[in-house]
């Protein structure tokens, strides 16, 4: 059950947590005044504050969607497969594997994300570039229809990484199996098209003189049955799509690099593939709805999924229980407790060289907001939403590495 309730809006808020800063709290509550929402909100137990909307949210709507609840991180989410490698099997000193994936998968991002960019293929590897070609017909006639959607990168960022809180990781579980863990979503063309169709909603809100009734400017929404809110869906599914196949190229690239660094291995069919930033047509207490999730995964009865803990905690395997009070979801990790900038103010490179050891990861002053501090406690998390998945792989990383 959830631990409390916000029901000043025109819905309840149903929250999984008591840990909940009250900047997330306005947020949720004006989301919840808005007529569309379907019998209430659900907010994960790593709620917190977001820019356009609440991260760690579930928001269920008929009639209508906001952009800016799902963002521009479109399709944004986690890959994990299991090899039938063991501790046993990795070298003693891991820098030289981290030092190959970093050098086959771009990330980070330089010369302000255009041409000099590292976080971009100049030429995309042949595989990298079929992934691409799937999908580039539909993206032709999103931005034939609405041109001012197109990203600068988009081919180019098949298979990249991305900056912040985006990683790959080796991590070990409670066997000492190896795993491949990944946290990335839609790149450049995602973001774009994200920025691009929020601002649209702004003006339809202005259009029509609604803009003037909302709560936060940011709960500008799109009206369902109308050729803008058809296209929106049709873009931020293609973003979605472009983000599954963003996950498996980069996963495709790290398992070869393994396979030139060990002993031969395979993976197993423990494999999960599963967004957080997204929205998803289903049924909700005998209603077809919308569900936008916001830092959140789809956790229906027998669902797998990825819950990470920050870049020096354990991370877990999931499978949902269904509950239909959560809109079948759960958290989509730990959830920072501190913004970036407070992090940089607190800690230092030789504090995050502290929390991290023992991982083999970048340690230095750049990385710093991403500090384990700097994020809720993932075993908190897992206690509070205990009635929403069952742990069935517990894994704690050996090799990281950061956007």
């Amino acid at each position: 059950m959830p631990i409390a309730q916000v029901i000043t809006g025109r819905f309840p808020v149903k929250i999984w947590t008591n840990d909940i800063d009250e900047n997330a709290i306005q947020q949720l509550e004006n989301m919840s005044r808005l007529p569309f929402i379907h019998k209430h909100i659900a907010a994960m137990p790593d709620v917190h504050w977001g820019m356009g909307a609440t991260i760690g949210s579930v928001i269920p709507s008929k009639g209508a969607i906001v952009p800016a609840a799902v963002g521009v991180d479109l399709g944004c989410g986690m890959m994990a497969v299991r090899t039938t490698l063991t501790a046993n099997d990795l070298p003693d000193n891991l820098h030289s594997l981290r030092e190959h994936i970093e050098a086959v998968v771009p990330h980070g991002r330089t010369d302000n994300g255009k041409i000099n960019d590292r976080g971009a293929f100049t030429a995309l590897p042949k595989s990298h570039g079929n992934r691409w070609i799937a999908l580039e017909g539909r993206h032709n006639a999103i931005i034939a229809k609405h041109p001012k959607a197109k990203s600068y990168n988009s081919w180019n960022h098949m298979g990249t990484l991305g900056t912040g809180n985006h990683f790959i990781e080796i991590c070990l579980d409670e066997e000492d199996r190896v795993w491949v863990m990944l946290h990335s979503g839609s790149r450049g063309a995602g973001n774009k098209i994200g920025s691009y169709f929020i601002e649209r909603a702004k003006q339809e809100m202005e259009r029509w003189f609604i803009g003037e009734y909302l709560a936060d400017k940011d709960l500008a929404y799109l009206v369902e049955n109308t050729e803008l809110f058809d296209d929106y869906v049709n873009a931020v599914e293609w973003a979605q799509d472009f983000a599954s196949e963003n996950r498996k190229a980069m996963m495709e690239v790290v398992l070869d690099v393994l396979h030139k660094h060990l002993t031969d291995f395979h993976i197993t069919d423990n494999m999960v593939n599963c967004h957080h930033n997204y929205i998803a047509r289903e049924n909700h207490y005998g209603a077809n709805v919308i569900v936008t999730r916001k830092g959140a995964i789809r956790a229906r009865e027998g669902d797998m999924g990825i819950i990470p803990g920050s870049m020096g905690a354990k991370s877990f395997i999931v499978r949902g229980k269904g509950n239909k009070e959560s809109f079948c979801s759960c958290s989509h990790g730990a959830g920072r407790k501190m913004g970036r900038k407070e992090a940089h103010r607190k800690f230092t490179a030789a504090d995050l060289a502290e929390q991290t050891q023992g991982i083999e990861c970048p340690k230095d002053e750049s990385r710093v907001d991403e500090i384990p501090a700097a994020y809720k406690s993932i075993d908190t998390v897992m206690e509070n939403q205990s009635d929403l998945v069952d742990i069935v792989h517990t894994l704690r990383q050996v090799v990281n590495v950061k956007g």
